[in-house]
């Protein structure tokens, strides 16, 4: 399958688009059918959200990958392994043909789960870039050479909910580390992503070129977000308006503004069920914008 890289810089017109989907509490095949309606230019398998078990996110990906022939790459936390378990899980995607990988740190446990889950904080999601990295280059974490070289493309989050300067701070770390690509918590304002830009630049001296893959999701009443809602989404959703409709409209302005990749977070339910059939709906929309 093909590197998100190479699907990003082809030039199509269209917009790039990024569905995140997340990987089901069960081993039962059946429950992905309803994955089959979306059509996007790549998945993206999260891990397990919400700190509870779900099915290995790469595992997943494969999956996906073989059934729907769509690009699809997984997530992975360095909280919970050490280096040679993310080498060797990350050696096992490649062998089933995954490509495409997001290092990320993994929120951290509450002191109610300390007695039955331990998280590991030794490995920052900078070092796996690093270690990754290392792979493509044909050798293991202490150096020693693997029989072949990987070839992974790794990605790396941008969280604007934060602090702006740490955010500019931790992405250009990520950036020199050799993350090939950035995905951003959901925003509502193409203003967001300019500002930080700006100030990114201002702040390094550089552009940051390397791919950004900004995330828009689909709000629902009464439903999760991955982000801070705006007042203004509440309350347009309190008057009926589809979280669809809103969705778009942020999107048409991320557009105006010259951003043209989307990660969609399709709308989540109390409980952490999906509605796949509105980001279904939303990625047609985006394909003819």
């Amino acid at each position: 399958m093909p590197l998100l890289t190479e699907l990003y810089r082809q030039p199509s017109g269209k917009p790039f688009v990024v569905c995140d989907i997340s990987p089901p509490k069960t081993g039962d095949a059946d429950l992905f059918k309803d994955l089959t309606l979306l059509k996007p230019d790549m998945f993206a398998v999260a891990y397990n959200p919400g700190k509870g078990v779900s099915a290995s996110s790469a595992f997943v990906a494969a999956w996906m990958e073989m059934n729907t022939l769509t690009p699809t790459l997984f997530m992975l936390a360095t909280r919970d392994m050490n280096r040679m378990a993310a080498q060797s899980i990350l050696l096992g995607a490649h062998l089933f043909g995954l490509r495409n990988v997001v290092s990320v740190m993994g929120d951290k446990f509450l002191r109610k789960d300390a007695n039955e889950c331990l998280g590991n904080y030794n490995l920052p999601a900078t070092e796996m870039i690093r270690s990754i990295k290392q792979m493509n280059q044909g050798y293991d974490f202490r150096g020693r050479s693997l029989l072949s070289r990987t070839n992974l493309c790794v990605g790396s989050t941008i969280d604007l909910s934060r602090d702006l300067d740490r955010e500019i701070n931790l992405t250009q770390k990520k950036n020199l580390a050799g993350s090939d690509f950035f995905i951003t918590q959901p925003l509502y304002k193409a203003s967001q992503a300019v500002e930080f830009m700006e100030k990114y630049e201002e702040t390094t001296g550089g552009k940051l070129t390397t791919p950004i893959i900004w995330g828009i999701q689909i709000m629902t009443p009464g439903g999760i977000s991955f982000a801070e809602v705006p007042d203004w989404v509440s309350k347009d959703l309190s008057r009926s308006r589809e979280g669809i409709d809103i969705a778009l409209q942020v999107i048409r302005d991320f557009m105006s503004s010259g951003l043209r990749a989307f990660y969609i977070v399709p709308p989540i339910h109390i409980g952490g069920a999906r509605d796949y059939g509105s980001a279904a709906a939303l990625v047609e929309m985006i394909k003819v914008c």
